[in-house]
């Protein structure tokens, strides 16, 4: 178990201790404290960074009173409070306020929640708990310690069977102006339409994975290093042709990929291929972005 899974499971818990159970909660999936659980017994909750709110989120993201869920009649609603970055509802900005049900995501800053309700929290809430050791929490594909065990199964089974294998790493060209010039907030929605657009073309017995950062990992099995080009051509073309609208903007991306196929010989760990993808995905970077090099 690597350092940031520990955090999770350690944050987890320390929650689980001796903690009262509701029938509403929020629950952390994506920032500091990933895991955290927030019960909603009262009927206003404010969020904020000032310590006097109900949820303190110490961001400089996060405005001293950014937003509020009340109760009215038998419904619960987010309400911005006029906050500097604003308070989003599945990336749609809350203005002034939205009703929420079960499964909605509320972003804060660099927070994201998960709203649960009704009868069955607790076991909605160990779902959870169980999505985030396998989900990344902005993008809502495979993390890395998903990646980790499939590349073991699939390696261990390209050994044995003598079947090709490939890995593509790939990264956003060019990511950090599009934080520096539009925002954070628009940097994480690029990733997420980027990943949903890819994961479409994700059969079910590939994986696709973000590695970290703007760098996204995909596992073709039975595929051998030319079959991993084609595929990675097409993906680039896919992302090539989108157009990523938020909040009155519209921004145009590309990737560059790099392609690894499995060599026996060579490869003694999934490290290994890795690396390999890696190497060829510098080159891209090299000559010119926007391309695919294997």
């Amino acid at each position: 178990m690597n350092e940031d899974q520990t955090t999770r499971v350690t944050s987890v818990q320390s929650v689980l201790d001796g903690a009262p159970t509701g029938n509403e909660c929020l629950v952390v999936i994506y920032g500091a404290n990933i895991g955290r659980k927030y019960e909603l017994f009262e009927d206003v909750v404010s969020i904020g960074r000032d310590p006097d709110n109900t949820i303190v989120l110490e961001s400089d993201s996060v405005s001293r009173r950014h937003a509020r869920i009340e109760k009215l009649m038998d419904a619960r609603f987010i309400i911005d409070m006029d906050s500097t970055n604003g308070t989003y509802l599945s990336d749609t900005p809350v203005k002034p306020r939205a009703k929420l049900a079960s499964g909605a995501f509320i972003k804060i800053g660099d927070t994201i929640f998960k709203y649960l309700a009704g009868d069955h929290i607790e076991t909605a809430y160990f779902e959870e708990i169980y999505r985030m050791m396998v989900v990344d929490g902005l993008t809502q594909i495979a993390n890395k310690r998903a990646l980790d065990d499939f590349l073991d199964k699939e390696m261990a089974r390209s050994r044995r069977y003598k079947r090709p294998l490939s890995a593509l790493m790939m990264d956003i060209d060019h990511f950090k102006q599009v934080n520096d010039v539009h925002g954070h907030l628009t940097g994480d929605v690029v990733l997420k339409e980027m990943a949903a657009v890819i994961m479409k073309r994700i059969r079910r017995e590939e994986m696709f994975a973000r590695y970290g950062g703007e760098e996204f990992v995909i596992v073709l099995p039975e595929t051998d290093r030319l079959g991993g080009i084609e595929f990675a051509e097409d993906i680039r073309r896919m992302v090539e042709e989108m157009t990523v609208s938020f909040e009155e903007q519209s921004i145009r991306i590309s990737i560059s990929v790099g392609v690894a196929e499995f060599d026996h010989a060579r490869h003694r760990s999934w490290e290994d291929l890795i690396k390999a993808a890696d190497k060829n995905l510098y080159v891209a970077k090299r000559e010119g972005r926007n391309c695919v090099r294997g």
